[in-house]
């Protein structure tokens, strides 16, 4: 090669934009994405954003295609709902809405709240940065405006349809009063939606600065490589992981919605023609009365299971709006996946945590040689509202974590959120603010699914109250199992239990609203563990003798579950191992591909959730 040669730029398939540029563009779009996150956690005031992180931003083109972010786009559904034509964004607006049903489900639940803003450059409309978070109270009927008894949407709090928020860089102060008033925590409220904004306007800030260092031309051509990038690439995965010709299904249930009815089926097939993967929802429950149905943005799902195949074969890939194409996706009307307006969503989490373990195991029965087991199956959460010793109203609100589910070649992790990102609120904060003490916060031994590869744990927190008050809160996995795969063994479910302070104890559904407390009571909130991966007896004799040691399994499931016969100094007795494992093997059945754990058939477990629910509701009264 001669020196003229090398100095020609090497052009990225049929787009007018070298590698080397278009490698900056995207790696700088992926900081952003990041810094986004960091401006919005630094002014936000709510820990449920500031110290759990809970906010998702997105960064599209002109076309309103997601090109860097989470979530999907539902850019063009918000517009087409807007009471103003698209054409009349300007730069300097932001649109504001938290109404699930107006966004096609982009955020899932009101008290999510998402801000669009359009990125403009020399008056050409070059792009839309969005960015939503998880407001601390939006009205309704129970602080922190998720309640469990609600049958519709009406009773969640405020919603907002698409409405411009800020007009040529100016907020409308009536408007987010208007709306601010309406919630428990106005200043929350006011404070994080501006924090929210914040984060748009740093992505506005960067993809405008690419554009004076490359030109609007070569930002927009980069926009499209990064996307057709990652559609390629999607294809090469598509035909290496998911076979053509054959039909495989899954399903699984949540328990229940809160108010007695359950468990609740989801039902997923998954096929491949050509280069298209179809994913088929039908079989899936119709909607229930309560609040755990989930809205299903179509893109969203794709995300979903781009994502699945991006980060478990190729994580270099960037997920984005570019291979949305190449997956065909069934929600049937009327479901708990595509419930129809009015229906109640603020406690969707069950159904959307749900549907990632049915996407995986589905996944689990098409590609050869990778599965992964069930998770804790949800992402818990406790309201705890009422008002101080000074008579100071509060509201606490936090996001716990269970066990995830064993992968292959690794545990899973426990006491862990499904969104890698997500943090867990200090104790010393909680405690600093709130009228409470956490007395523990501990892994569950035991609660992790045995096997070659071991499902994460739950957890344990211990709450004090020390107000009078009344507590809200929604988890899952108490009536049904975090299921093992490939030999390995289900997870622990999740308990609650209330300790008065009179010395006696109740148990708690999974799903509780506005239950009194006084000071001195004591929650203690267990979250589901994950299933295990492949045969316990193949695990690690040395790894299970340092878990012993490290409290994170037990000296009797050590023995029962994995085989390991230890010493009186927890070191593993090879000879004896060995030989218990030998005779466990002769004694059991066939390892399951699927074990589910000791389900009762679907109408005994419906009674058995149906008699739950009216026990502590005569309990109640």
């Amino acid at each position: 090669m001669n020196d003229s040669d090398s100095d020609t730029p090497e052009f990225v398939g049929d787009h007018d934009i070298d590698q080397t540029t278009l490698d900056i563009i995207e790696s700088t779009l992926s900081n952003t994405r990041y810094e986004m996150d960091r401006v919005v956690e630094t002014t936000a005031i709510s820990p449920v954003i500031r110290e759990q992180s809970d906010q998702f931003p997105l960064i599209a083109d002109a076309e309103g295609r997601m090109v860097m972010g989470q979530f999907g786009s539902a850019i063009d559904t918000i517009l087409d709902n807007a009471s103003f034509d698209r054409d009349d964004l300007v730069e300097g607006d932001v649109v504001a809405t938290n109404d699930p049903y107006m966004c096609a489900g982009a955020v899932s639940h009101t008290p999510d709240m998402l801000l669009l803003r359009p990125i403009f450059y020399d008056d050409d409309l070059v792009g839309f940065a969005s960015q939503w978070g998880n407001l601390m109270d939006v009205g309704g009927k129970t602080p922190g405006s998720m309640p469990v008894q609600a049958r519709t949407i009406f009773e969640e709090g405020m919603r907002l349809p698409p409405v411009k928020l800020y007009k040529r860089g100016e907020i409308d102060t009536e408007l987010l009063d208007s709306f601010a008033h309406n919630t428990r925590l106005p200043d929350h409220a006011e404070a994080d939606i501006k924090a929210l904004a914040a984060g748009t306007k740093a992505a506005e800030a960067r993809v405008q600065e690419l554009c004076d260092r490359f030109g609007e031309e070569t930002y927009l051509e980069a926009c499209d490589a990064i996307l057709d990038r990652t559609r390629d690439g999607m294809i090469d995965l598509i035909h290496e992981f998911v076979p053509e010709g054959e039909r495989y299904t899954f399903e699984d249930h949540a328990d229940d919605d809160g108010l007695g009815n359950g468990p609740i089926k989801l039902h997923l097939e998954i096929y491949r023609e050509g280069d298209t993967v179809y994913l088929d929802w039908t079989g899936t429950d119709e909607q229930v009365p309560g609040t755990v149905n989930f809205l299903l943005n179509e893109k969203m799902f794709k995300m979903f299971t781009g994502v699945f195949l991006i980060m478990a074969f190729d994580p270099l890939l960037t997920f984005n709006d570019g291979y949305y194409d190449l997956f065909e996706v069934t929600l049937p009307e009327g479901s708990v996946l595509q419930p129809e307006f009015p229906a109640a969503l603020g406690n969707r989490l069950p159904l959307m945590a749900r549907q990632f373990d049915v996407l995986q195991a589905t996944f689990s029965k098409l590609i050869d040689g990778f599965s992964v087991a069930g998770s804790y199956g949800t992402s818990p959460n406790l309201v705890y509202a009422g008002t101080d010793s000074d008579g100071n109203d509060f509201q606490m609100l936090e996001i716990l974590y269970g066990g995830i589910p064993a992968r292959p070649g690794g545990d899973g992790l426990d006491g862990h959120s499904w969104w890698p990102l997500f943090r867990t609120v200090p104790a010393e904060y909680q405690e600093a603010y709130y009228p409470l003490s956490i007395d523990e916060y501990s892994t569950r031994a035991d609660t992790g699914g045995a096997g070659e590869f071991r499902g994460g744990h739950g957890i344990t927190k211990v709450y004090t109250f020390e107000a009078e008050g009344a507590i809200t809160f929604q988890d899952d996995r108490a009536h049904t199992y975090p299921w093992g795969v490939e030999g390995g063994k289900y997870g622990g479910t999740s308990e609650k239990r209330l300790l008065r302070a009179d010395g006696t104890e109740e148990e708690l559904p999974s799903k509780v609203e506005n239950v009194s407390v006084e000071a001195g009571d004591r929650l203690v909130f267990s979250t589901a563990g994950g299933g295990g991966l492949g045969d316990p007896l193949d695990r690690d004799p040395e790894t299970v003798a340092t878990e012993v040691k490290r409290g994170l399994v037990s000296d009797a499931a050590a023995s029962s579950e994995y085989g390991v016969v230890l010493t009186d100094d927890g070191t593993v007795d090879e000879a004896a191992t060995e030989e218990r494992r030998a005779a466990m093997r002769e004694e059991r059945d066939e390892p399951q591909q699927f074990d589910y754990g000791p389900l009762p058939d679907e109408e005994t477990l419906a009674t058995r959730i149906r008699e739950e629910r009216e026990t502590f509701e005569n309990r109640q009264r």
